[in-house]
């Protein structure tokens, strides 16, 4: 309101809330498609009574993955995670940085910011920009912070 320069009412009260996970159970029919759901299926299964079904790649998987790593602490862990993404990004990669809560993709996104390394969050706060975010996944220096929203 007054960035448009409009009155400013009473801020409003929240009357009832809902996690997405009931939000969902309320329609009669229900699907969607992930990369990750694969991983998920027992979530899926047990909160939306869904099954997974994977559908094979239509070109080979050229993803190379890695070995685990351990950190002795957070702060090394996100030294490492920030190093790797610069070192990547300035090659033209695209990233995706996978994250389990939107907690964890806001501290993401205030690492990136800091790095000046332009980049997208996906999460259930930004759900307007979605379609824009994801269609911005895969392409030259694209980063993408994604939240698991199962």
């Amino acid at each position: 309101e007054a960035k448009e320069a409009v009155e400013i009412q009473k801020e409003s009260k929240t009357m009832a809330t809902i996690t997405y996970q009931n939000f969902f159970k309320q329609y009669k029919k229900l699907c969607g498609m992930t990369g990750t759901a694969l991983t998920e299926g027992e979530e899926f299964e047990k909160i939306y009574d869904l099954s997974v079904l994977e559908i094979p790649t239509n070109k080979p998987t050229i993803r190379v993955d890695k070995n685990d790593k351990v950190y002795f602490n957070q702060a090394a862990k996100w030294k490492f995670v920030k190093e790797y993404i610069k070192f990547y990004h300035e090659m033209g990669q695209p990233i995706l940085i996978g994250t389990s809560n939107i907690a964890t993709s806001e501290f993401v996104d205030r690492i990136l910011e800091k790095e000046t390394i332009t980049h997208y969050v996906l999460n259930a706060k930004f759900h307007e920009q979605e379609a824009h975010i994801v269609s911005q996944a895969g392409k030259y220096k694209s980063v993408v912070v994604a939240t698991n929203m199962a």
